[in-house]
């Protein structure tokens, strides 16, 4: 596959969006923390608290680095943008809107797949780019669409609803276009998207229907 941009000039928007958006990174690793302390709390808003990160998180995803910054080296990049904010306000509707989405830890294969996106997400992504030769600010931060889309499958692994297949069509097609850096471009980090994107089409197929109970406590 040819793609209309080099390796340098990738790298170069991820330079370009970091020095220009610091300190956003900050804020949006911290968001991520938030939404894991959230899930473990289990209080009665603590899902639509979650939702509602990941919904900014693709909003911020389509619009700060898509149509920001990826649509001057990719033409492409403006119908990823509309399809992450597209994402995001999905998210938006359906847990935090209607409430349709309930995150929590449990003793399940899931759970333990959960985490570890999670901690791959948050650690070993940027941990394998630096060592691979990408450290900042040439690093894919969080906020970027690999570690955000594995982070948000991560997450979705902790969920329970009757929109989970809604929320998660966009993640898993970001899966397939995103992974494909791990070859065209030598991003060997990105096999991490290909393994989240197999585990959300899982979850699409078989998702948790029946909500779990409702939290307890202020």
């Amino acid at each position: 596959m040819q793609l209309p941009f080099t390796a340098e000039q990738f790298f170069g928007v991820f330079r370009l969006y970091n020095s220009t958006v610091w300190p956003a990174q900050v804020f949006l690793v911290l968001l991520a923390v938030l939404a894991v302390i959230f899930i473990a709390l289990r209080r009665p808003w603590s899902s639509v608290a979650v939702s509602a990160i990941l919904a900014l998180l693709w909003v911020w995803l389509g619009a700060a680095y898509h149509l920001a910054f990826f649509a001057r080296i990719n033409p492409a990049a403006y119908g990823f943008g509309a399809l992450s904010i597209v994402g995001g306000l999905l998210f938006a509707w359906h847990g935090v809107i209607h409430r349709r989405i309930e995150f929590a830890f449990a003793k399940s294969v899931r759970t333990g797949l959960g985490i570890v996106l999670l901690a791959f997400a948050l650690v070993a992504y940027p941990v394998w780019s630096t060592l691979a030769g990408h450290a900042y600010p040439e690093l894919p931060t969080f906020g970027l669409p690999c570690p955000t889309t594995i982070f948000t499958i991560g997450v979705l692994a902790l969920a329970s609803g009757t929109s989970l297949r809604a929320v998660l069509a966009v993640p898993i097609l970001w899966s397939l276009v995103g992974s494909q850096a791990a070859f065209l471009l030598d991003v060997k980090p990105d096999l991490g998207l290909l393994v989240a994107g197999v585990a959300a089409v899982g979850l699409f197929i078989w998702p948790v229907r029946v909500q779990r109970n409702s939290p307890t406590g202020p």
